[in-house]
């Protein structure tokens, strides 16, 4: 399996080679050359499988660089019982008729994202161990992506994290996961901005070629195809819990801000699962409802980006929304770099004519928008009736998925992160304190370590640098 750029500069390369390199040289996103497909025949193998058993195989559908042998232990080793808490690793609720919450967030930092990011922590550091090599993860987060990769990360020989957050947007949980890691190799940097702000001053030092190689500059945010592949599992493992039996439609519900979360599902069913609908469901941001509504994608200002109660969604830029795009035009690379470059870089727009609107459609994507009101309600709906506190993200997937439940159809929402990490939104909802692992007990009270970053990517470069350590002898083999 080999992987090219949205934009079409780019050489096509292996799974490892991309796994470290985030971007593309042009600037672009990482796709397979084409989708596996799934039948019918290979569903029905896996619904009698374990979590980690399906994402064997469905990750050897697309790996075919690491031993089969070693890439069984990477994933026995990320999906156990101790790191997600339940056997069934993504265990479904049943909610209203219909309707289900699959559990995604009982991992070790209480997020989707850990569903993804532990695999991640693992394959770079067994791909690093076989070249002998370092590398320099950098991110940027809006919340949960920072705390699961660097709780993924943590000690791991030869990785150095940076991760750009931006300052006051995070709960008060969120920034104390982050902040109170000690660990040499985690470096957390405050910018003073929006979320997007951070976006850009990743992407730009990605786009520096020069330096990236120099200082072998990787990312955990879902443009690295290795962290999206990883989520595509817990969409075939909903299905085979939630359909009746197998070729029968299941829809998903996504909250969604960067398009990471739902291009999972996007390749899900671009590989021939039975999804009906996926279900885009955004915040008071609402830049992505827009265009499956008008056909226009306006990136907002940072002005313009709403500071709201699901701060993880607090994203005016879906850095993921290319791959989908990409799709949509018949994978045309130069389409697809004139819409990105000439209209998202330059002009903070483009819009699609009738045509594309009716290829949209072709791909099953519709999308609502829920408020600080909606959040509440449903949360308190969901207590009352379910006995389930859910978090303020959650809130959004459910509260949009309950206007496009179809008759016969199972809508599952996707679980973002557990009601802790939100606590002052969910006490104005229901007026009690959500429930916490033991383990995080006084976590807000543990020291902190971070430091302010302007909003210069020359003055990001010069800290990468001064902190850049070269390849030593010790990080190994496996």
């Amino acid at each position: 399996m080999k992987y090219i750029s949205t934009r079409g500069d780019a050489q096509p390369r292996s799974f490892s080679e991309i796994l470290l390199a985030g971007l593309a040289p042009d600037g672009g996103l990482y796709l397979p050359v084409s989708y596996p497909q799934l039948d019918a025949a290979t569903l029905e193998r896996w619904r009698g499988m374990r979590y980690a058993e399906v994402a064997c195989e469905l990750l050897s559908m697309y790996i075919d660089d690491i031993p089969p042998a070693d890439l069984r232990d990477l994933v026995e080793r990320t999906y156990t019982v101790e790191a997600f808490g339940d056997e069934r690793i993504t265990p479904l609720q049943p909610l209203d008729e219909g309707v289900y919450l699959e559990q995604l967030s009982n991992g070790p930092t209480l997020a989707f994202k850990d569903m993804a990011m532990q695999l991640l922590g693992n394959l770079f550091e067994y791909e690093l161990g076989r070249r002998g090599e370092t590398l320099n993860v950098l991110g940027a987060t809006s919340g949960d992506t920072g705390s699961a990769a660097e709780y993924a990360l943590r000690g791991k020989r030869g990785i150095n994290v940076f991760m750009l957050s931006p300052a006051g947007r995070m709960s008060p949980f969120q920034q104390a996961q982050m902040f109170s890691l000690l660990d040499p190799n985690i470096h957390n940097l405050v910018v003073d901005g929006v979320f997007d702000d951070c976006q850009d001053l990743v992407k730009a030092v990605s786009n520096d070629l020069a330096f990236k190689r120099r200082h072998r500059i990787g990312t955990v945010n879902s443009i690295n195809w290795a962290r999206l592949l990883a989520q595509v599992v817990y969409y075939v493992v909903g299905y085979l819990q939630a359909a009746r039996r197998v070729g029968d439609p299941v829809s998903f519900a996504v909250p969604s801000g960067n398009f990471g979360n739902i291009c999972a599902g996007h390749v899900a069913r671009m590989m021939g699962l039975p999804i009906r609908r996926l279900v885009l469901a955004t915040n008071e941001n609402n830049v992505l409802e827009e265009f499956f509504r008008t056909g226009t994608y306006r990136v907002r200002s940072g002005a313009e980006t709403h500071e709201t109660s699901s701060p993880s969604m607090d994203i005016s830029k879906a850095s993921n929304f290319e791959r989908f795009v990409y799709d949509v035009v018949g994978r045309d690379p130069a389409r697809t770099r004139e819409l990105f470059v000439a209209g998202v870089e330059r002009e903070r727009r483009f819009s699609f004519d009738e045509a594309d609107r009716a290829e949209v459609e072709r791909f099953g994507i519709v999308a609502g928008t829920s408020t600080h009101a909606d959040r509440l309600a449903t949360i308190r709906d969901t207590w009352e009736r379910f006995g389930r506190v859910i978090d303020t993200h959650t809130a959004d997937g459910l509260y949009v998925a309950r206007r496009h439940v179809e008759p016969g159809v199972p809508m599952i929402v996707l679980e973002t992160a557990l009601a802790a990490k939100f606590s002052a939104t969910v006490v104005e909802a229901i007026g009690i304190e959500p429930p916490r692992p033991p383990r995080l007990a006084g976590l807000e009270a543990l020291p902190r370590r971070f430091e302010a970053l302007p909003r210069d990517v020359e003055a990001l470069k010069r800290l990468i640098a001064a902190r850049d350590e070269p390849a030593t002898a010790d990080v190994g083999t496996r």
